[in-house]
């Protein structure tokens, strides 16, 4: 029996790059996208390492995937096809955006951050919806935010992308649930890593305070008074895949900062 396919966009670093890994574990064959495909090579080596370890067998192949564009997404549902029938899709691709009062953001950052950060998840699940239905079974997951369900200062276009992000994960449950499609959302807090090191060093200098009261701020506002690892993303993504009863969630993975 093959082993079941995920998809996971924006699979060459960070979140994206972690998610791969543990569907790799999990026994999936992976079908890892990114816009430069020569940029996977690390999160295809760990994925290796991380399937040899847990005694799978599943591929795990690189493929080139920009979410802002549609005819990229419908090529990457037709390379899917090649390692069989898609189990799950995980539309992870996204970008920061800008940090600075919305009077002083351009209308081309907006657009640009938009474009990736909620165009990609409808241009993502929308070639892959097809397929699932077709078969009366799937699991469709966005990687949200918490951003999505509290302000952040300064981060509008980030914020109403990843909020519109929960509302298209609700609908799109509701209109895919009579043909065994589950679509949820995996809400993240803030992530330890390189990304989250830039949030801290925008924040305090949009605001004019220093780093360290912004990082004090974030892991204050946890009762672990931790950040979020990105395996603890991606777990959750791995559990949603298969959580037959659980659909148009959208789940925190925030150190308890959310809980709503």
């Amino acid at each position: 029996m093959s082993a079941p396919v995920a998809v996971v966009t924006g699979a060459n670093r960070g979140i994206g790059q972690a998610i791969a890994v543990a569907f790799a574990a999990a026994g999936y064959a992976v079908l890892a996208g990114a816009r430069d495909p020569a940029s996977l090579a690390g999160a295809l080596a760990e994925a290796g390492k991380a399937a040899a370890a847990a005694g799978a067998d599943g591929p795990v192949v690189p493929a080139p995937a920009d979410v802002r564009d549609e005819a990229s997404m419908a090529a990457l549902a037709a390379a899917a096809q090649d390692l069989g029938p898609v189990h799950t899709v995980v539309a992870n691709a996204g970008v920061a955006g800008p940090t600075a009062p919305l009077h002083e953001i351009t209308l081309e950052q907006w657009r640009d951050t938009v474009a990736t950060d909620l165009d990609g998840v409808f241009l993502t699940f929308r070639a892959f919806a097809p397929g699932l239905i077709a078969r009366r079974s799937g699991s469709l997951t966005a990687i949200s935010s918490m951003t999505g369900k509290r302000p952040l200062y300064g981060r509008t276009p980030y914020s109403a992308a990843k909020m519109g992000v929960i509302g298209l994960v609700r609908t799109l449950a509701t209109e895919l649930g009579p043909y065994g499609v589950r679509v949820n959302a995996v809400c993240p807090g803030s992530v330890a890593g390189p990304r989250m090191d830039e949030v801290i060093r925008q924040q305090a200098r949009v605001r004019g305070v220093p780093e360290e009261q912004v990082r004090a701020e974030i892991t204050g506002g946890s009762p672990l008074g931790q950040l979020v690892a990105a395996e603890e993303v991606a777990a959750a993504c791995v559990y949603l895949a298969s959580a037959a009863a659980i659909t148009g969630e959208d789940l925190n993975v925030t150190a308890g900062v959310v809980m709503h």
